[in-house]
């Protein structure tokens, strides 16, 4: 997320580390910089203007500080700035006390606007309220079908009717939501692949016969200014009371996330970071400019684990490992419950370091591959060595590649990582939280900025293509560490 952004800035950053000391000259040289990375970033060019404005007047008149760095000056100043542009802040819906409140959802096609529907739907459903999704975008083919796939999915009632008009589908759904006792109505009205009259002409209809309380833009935070562009129209024509970004995990540049705010005048309520229905959370800017400057995010990285890990689960793991206890199949717990947190690139990123790290560092692999990888071996042993990895002698190693279509040679090394790993998972099992955190944020920090601590993973399935004469060192070194293993067997005391 934010990658080509956080990449420009870093590097806009570095000028004022090369300097050493802080001027007026070199001051206003490396904040040309920063305007460059915002523009290239797709901020909208007067937002650019105007902030850069503001934090040059604050740079240039601000008092060096000697015992902090040049460029930790400036990114306290640009941090303040782009959490002030992006606020003020509130996530809040104002519900009715009287009857259903009327949530209408609007967008272009393709924002994910039905799906953000199930996704809002399931976040008011964990505070309490009882909402009903109501499919009134009768121009998309299987638009109706998706949203009771959805509804299906999260055990909410979805209103549909066959041979009708958008507005007449909304009305009659707040009739029914008042006897079936449902508080919280979500309007999924049609889009158009851009903005037309007739498109406009439909949703004021439905504004004016139905009269929603509030009325949220959805915009692709990937289209940029066009997100932009497209929120302003909307905000003219509907009076818009806020507006949902979704697919920001995908988004590199950030641009419609800096700009949407200052353009339209329409506060961010929420933000979508993936597909899945439990994606959706309330707009924080000071977490998202964390991210775009490469702080990382550890309140969310805390949060996540908190939504994906069982109390129960996560107690008896703790008591397990207070007794020294923790094998593969502890192992494969966590792979399980990380994979609910998000997807690996997510949870680096919010971890200060990590998120800077490249992937040649991790062995040139995708982590979600290797964290897949990783499971599908665990998962073809048995309970027993799971266990005790100590019984996977050499024929077990065979079965077990076999069994997860890996070499056996890759069993071997995970079995010997674990044992390294699980003396760390221990030592951390006597920590605070505090002090794990503090942990994973200095090992994040030594492995990205100090070369003598950076790491390497074992290049496993990365699906380089090697040349003949690599496959063949290869498979020398292979053999070689087959029959040191069959000396090692056959030396072992019976």
């Amino acid at each position: 997320m934010f990658d080509d952004l956080q990449k420009r800035l870093g590097a806009a950053f570095r000028r004022f580390r090369v300097s050493g000391i802080l001027t007026e000259a070199n001051m206003r040289e490396g904040l040309r910089e920063v305007r460059t990375a915002l523009l290239e970033a797709d901020v909208h060019y007067n937002v650019v203007q105007e902030f850069m404005t503001r934090v040059t007047e604050q740079a240039v008149g601000t008092q060096v500080i000697k015992s902090i760095r040049p460029e930790q000056q400036i990114v306290s100043i640009v941090h303040h700035e782009l959490v002030e542009l992006m606020g003020p802040v509130d996530p809040s819906i104002r519900f009715e006390k009287a009857g259903p409140t009327i949530l209408m959802l609007c967008g272009l096609q393709g924002s994910g606007k039905t799906t953000t529907c199930g996704k809002l739907a399931r976040l008011l459903a964990t505070q309490g309220r009882k909402p009903m999704l109501v499919a009134a975008d009768l121009q998309r083919p299987a638009a109706v079908e998706q949203l009771q796939v959805i509804g299906a999915q999260l055990h909410v009632p979805v209103y549909s009717q066959a041979d009708a008009n958008p507005v007449t589908v909304c009305q009659q759904a707040v009739l029914e939501a008042d006897r079936n006792g449902c508080d919280t109505l979500i309007l999924d009205t049609a889009g158009r692949l851009h903005v037309d009259d007739q498109l406009m002409a439909e949703l004021a209809q439905i504004e004016r016969k139905v009269k929603p309380h509030q009325v949220f833009f959805v915009c692709d935070a990937m289209t940029g200014q066009d997100a932009v562009a497209s929120a302003d129209a909307f905000n003219k024509a509907l009076e818009l009371d806020g507006v949902i970004l979704t697919k920001l995990d995908g988004d590199a540049r950030g641009g419609a996330a800096l700009s949407v705010r200052k353009v339209t005048g329409v506060p961010i309520k929420f933000v979508g970071k993936g597909e899945k229905l439990d994606r959706l959370e309330p707009f924080d800017p000071e977490r998202l400019v964390g991210q775009m400057l490469g702080m990382g995010d550890i309140v969310g990285l805390v949060e996540s684990a908190q939504a994906a890990v069982d109390a129960e689960e996560a107690q008896r793991q703790q008591e397990k490992l207070l007794k020294g206890k923790f094998d593969l199949d502890d192992f494969r717990k966590q792979i399980i419950n990380m994979k609910k947190m998000g997807s690996m690139r997510e949870l680096m990123s919010k971890i200060p370091g990590l998120n800077q790290m490249p992937l040649d560092l991790l062995g040139g692999a995708e982590p979600d591959e290797e964290i897949q990888r990783i499971q599908g071996i665990i998962d073809s042993m048995t309970p027993a060595e799971r266990s005790n990895p100590e019984l996977i002698d050499i024929s077990r190693r065979r079965r077990i590649a076999a069994g997860s279509g890996v070499d056996p040679s890759e069993v071997s090394q995970l079995v010997k990582q674990f044992d390294a790993m699980a003396a760390v998972v221990k030592q951390m099992a006597q920590m605070t939280m505090l002090d794990k955190i503090k942990t994973l944020t200095g090992l994040g920090r030594a492995a990205a900025f100090n070369p003598a601590a950076r790491f390497v993973a074992p290049k496993v399935g990365t699906g380089k293509r090697l040349s003949p004469k690599e496959r063949e060192k290869l498979r020398k070194q292979r053999e070689k560490e087959e029959r040191r293993r069959r000396r090692e067997e056959r030396n072992r005391p019976r």
